[in-house]
């Protein structure tokens, strides 16, 4: 059977745009949480947010293209780059009606939705942009990235809320596996840090708005302080290839895509089921198609999104998939309390943490972490990284819709 490896990862993030600032920033328990500045939310409940820095777009998009684009597909368009560049696959390797594209979003180009609907309000119709709908629509990502690098193989946008990475990476994985690609670019990309959204989630209690002086502090996941998560932004690329033809050309190899398990709670359109029954059985059919039983599992990468719901039952889903014994031995983290929740780029940008763990051994820390949490009774990695022998990993993502994925990468 053909099996799917991880050749090449590319990331733009609040902590880091590239794949070695990113690392460094989370195995340090580097905070990239701050002050909104892309626009003025002094009226906000909220005012805090997980934002880029020191990202220069004109690196991989020319200034005339970038016109043409939200910012979610500048963000995109540079970590294909990136991840493309990690792989470094030469021209002519592939062939490219073999090499595709699942790049997705949450929600996509939301910034451009609410420019042009002000504008629309204040200038009428006519001034609306004719760029308005690409721009807006959220394969358009994923459109991109395969006319940037020629890529004419399967190519589609999974659109599951903040579990679209991880449906990105899986399906992109089942399609080397069935041999219907060589090469596919897998992942998501958001930049959602924009007045609707910030109110949205805001007005329905989703984000934190209890740290508005103290930014870094905001995402606290399995604390028993928590009280919301806070708004993340970027893109995470990786470049899944069939481990066969990546062995033969001397490729890198970060981890296989192991598994991949996916699942629904059919429960409630934004609360996950209260016995976390929907992510228990997306781990047992991840590790089902990993052939591997849960005493294997070094490290979980959690969806840990530091709402006070899901955390407790992300806690009880571990503990139903591993078994309450083995998931107390099992090293947890959430990523989120660095990145905050980059809701469709989030398991892109956890999945690379979880391949880096393998690579280097260190298991990144769950920061925040001040007060135990009867609910949430595992071992999170509190607050300082952990060196250990890292080869079997998950990441979860649970997703608004009753949304479960989970994929498992193992060390090759």
């Amino acid at each position: 059977m053909r099996k799917a490896v991880i050749t090449g990862i590319g990331i733009v993030s609040p902590i880091g745009s590239t794949l070695d600032d990113f690392w460094d920033s989370l195995k340090s328990g580097t905070s990239g949480l701050g002050k909104i500045d892309a626009f003025d939310a002094t009226e906000f409940s909220v005012q805090i947010a997980a934002q880029v820095k020191g990202f220069n777009c004109e690196d991989f998009v020319s200034r005339k293209e970038q016109r043409r684009m939200d910012k979610y597909c500048h963000y995109a368009l540079a970590a294909a780059r990136m991840a493309m560049d990690d792989a470094d696959i030469a021209d002519g390797v592939y062939n490219p009606e073999l090499m595709g594209t699942l790049v997705g979003s949450g929600v996509g180009g939301i910034s451009t939705m609410e420019t042009q609907a002000a504008i629309l309000a204040k200038k009428g119709p006519s001034r609306v942009s004719p760029f308005t709908i690409p721009q807006m629509i959220s394969n358009m990502a994923s459109g991109l990235v395969a006319i940037q690098h020629n890529l004419k193989g399967p190519n589609y946008c999974v659109v599951s809320a903040c579990a679209t990475a991880a449906h990105s990476i899986g399906e992109a994985a089942r399609m080397i596996e069935r041999g219907e690609a060589d090469v596919m670019l897998g992942g998501g990309a958001e930049a959602s840090v924009t007045p609707i959204s910030i109110a949205g989630f805001a007005s329905m209690k989703a984000l934190t708005s209890t740290h508005n002086d103290e930014p870094e502090k905001g995402s606290c996941p399995f604390d028993a302080g928590r009280d919301g998560f806070v708004m993340g932004e970027g893109a995470a690329v990786v470049v899944v290839e069939e481990m066969e033809a990546a062995k033969k050309r001397g490729a890198q190899i970060y981890g296989e895509v192991a598994g991949f398990g996916m699942t629904c709670d059919a429960f409630h359109m934004t609360a996950p089921a209260e016995t976390g029954e929907g992510a228990t059985r997306a781990m047992k059919a991840a590790m089902k198609n990993a052939g591997i039983n849960p005493e294997d599992v070094d490290y979980i990468n959690a969806h840990g999104t530091s709402t006070p719901l899901n955390d407790k039952i992300e806690t009880r889903a571990i503990k139903g998939a591993l078994g309450e014994d083995v998931a107390r031995k099992v090293m947890i983290s959430s990523s989120k309390s660095m990145t905050g929740h980059l809701l469709g780029a989030a398991a892109g940008v956890e999945t690379a943490a979880c391949l880096m763990a393998m690579k280097h051994g260190v298991v990144p820390p769950t920061i925040n972490y001040e007060t135990p949490d009867p609910d949430c009774d595992l071992d999170y990695v509190p607050n300082e990284a952990r060196e250990a022998e890292v080869s079997v990993t998950l990441n979860n993502s649970l997703g608004f819709g009753g949304h479960n994925a989970c994929l498992c990468f193992r060390k090759v």
